[in-house]
């Protein structure tokens, strides 16, 4: 197999909604209270339910320098289009070789956290008409603007079952088998995995077989160690922290109650499960005689590998590590249009670190896994596995611009500042403040 050879799906990208994503979809009396872009301060901001959200495009800073990352976009012309238009996503993935792609939220949050604050503060008819909003605009404009190269997944209304019930039934009717989830409810005032109030949810997934994708900061956000550390320790360790999340799904009684059951630690990297599992299975061999644990003769190991979908943006080290891990359970992902992606380089830096396995394994990591996982059959829709290569990809591609670009739409911002003109350490509290300042 040559680098070129690969056929590489994403399970952790991110589409910023664009200006008319909720309008369109709000029918009647209710047409004035969609969620809107409106302009404050000379910036592009979301309206909805009386109160402003400041950041349009979080992190998406794609195409820019590396030098420019720290900068947080005020306005729509300072994304690639690719960022919130579909037909240019489609186009940059061809130039990063890449046949599909699973998108989380933007303005709602990755879960859809700002929706579920409003029904928690007495909106919650509201909040349900944005969440079947956001839906139809995902699916029925995103998705569809390219058969085969999108995965589609539905945030769901998790403060109200009946509601949640009922829009998994509307989308599995769709074709629809991913939700995204927050990886920690209990972190956003919601009852904890461990309620009895998601039982009827884990059955409707397995039987919609829908997976649950747990985005890192879903359930809580990273913690900084302090306001004066460096912001690379919070980056470095961001993937990891979704490790407390991991080991909490690990220990719930549901998850050995539907092994069929399937969720996902979005971007969460794979390098530390190993050690997550060679703990966990020694917690349990150690421990479980006081704690009264029970995985009826497996380990929580074993449950992990059976049921647990992991992925990786560059993990040489997790690569080398698929041993303790079940390599039919490891997914890739891009990350477009964030700081952390490898765009429009994916394939040569994912070609580094898979070349040294079988064949078979790459395609399982690659795409296989995803297609099976997810029940994303590109090859159906495109015509075959040759269509959907890196080679055909970047043929169909030749013609996008990748070249860094500058200063996109002409604006600076005061980040700026913190990682351009002032060539200084930037600290976590600067970025707590640029976000609060927003």
């Amino acid at each position: 197999m040559k680098m070129e050879d690969m056929v590489i799906v994403s399970v952790d990208d991110h589409a910023v909604e664009p200006t008319d994503a909720f309008f369109k979809h709000f029918t009647g009396i209710y047409k004035d209270e969609a969620p809107r872009v409106v302009e404050r301060n000379g910036k592009d901001v979301w309206f909805w339910n009386d109160t402003i959200f400041p950041t349009i495009g979080l992190n998406a800073v794609v195409g820019r320098p590396r030098s420019e990352y720290g900068m947080e976009p005020d306005r729509f012309n300072q994304m690639r289009p690719g960022c919130y238009d579909a037909k240019a996503r489609i186009a940059d993935m061809n130039a990063n070789g890449i046949c599909g792609s699973l998108n989380f939220p933007t303005f709602p949050s990755f879960a859809g956290n700002q929706f579920i604050k409003a029904a928690q503060k007495g909106d919650g008819e509201k909040a349900l008409r944005a969440v079947r909003a956001w839906n139809d605009w995902h699916v029925l404009d995103w998705c569809a603007e390219g058969p085969g190269r999108f995965i589609p997944m539905i945030m769901l209304p998790l403060w109200d079952m009946d509601a949640i019930l009922a829009e998994m039934k509307r989308w599995a009717a769709h074709g629809v088998h991913a939700v995204t989830f927050p990886d920690n409810p209990a972190r956003v005032g919601l009852p904890s995995i461990h309620n009895e109030y998601w039982e009827p949810f884990w059955k409707a997934c397995v039987d919609h077989k829908m997976v649950i994708n747990c985005h890192i900061g879903t359930g809580g956000a990273a913690e900084h160690a302090s306001s004066e550390s460096p912001i690379d320790a919070w980056i470095t360790t961001m993937p990891i922290s979704i490790s407390n999340a991991a080991a909490d799904w690990l220990f719930a009684d549901f998850m050995r109650r539907y092994p069929d059951l399937r969720m996902a630690l979005s971007e969460g990297g794979i390098g530390w499960i190993p050690y997550l599992l060679e703990r966990a299975d020694y917690t349990y061999e150690h421990h479980r005689e006081w704690t009264f644990c029970n995985f009826d003769g497996l380990r929580p190991s074993d449950i992990f590998k059976r049921q647990i979908i992991t992925c990786f943006v560059d993990d040489q080290f997790g690569l080398k590590n698929l041993d303790y891990m079940n390599p039919d359970l490891v997914c890739y992902e891009v990350d477009y249009p964030h700081s952390d992606t490898l765009w429009p380089n994916c394939p040569e830096y994912l070609w580094a670190s898979v070349n040294h396995l079988a064949p078979e394994v790459i395609d399982k990591v690659t795409h296989l896994n995803v297609m099976r996982e997810y029940n994303y059959d590109p090859f159906a829709v495109l015509g075959g596995r040759d269509q959907c290569t890196v080679r055909h990809l970047r043929e169909l591609g030749k013609d996008v611009d990748v070249s860094p670009r500058a200063n996109l739409g002409g604006l600076k911002t005061d980040s700026m500042d913190l990682v351009g003109t002032a060539r200084r350490r930037v600290t976590s509290g600067e970025i707590m403040q640029m976000f609060a300042s927003a």
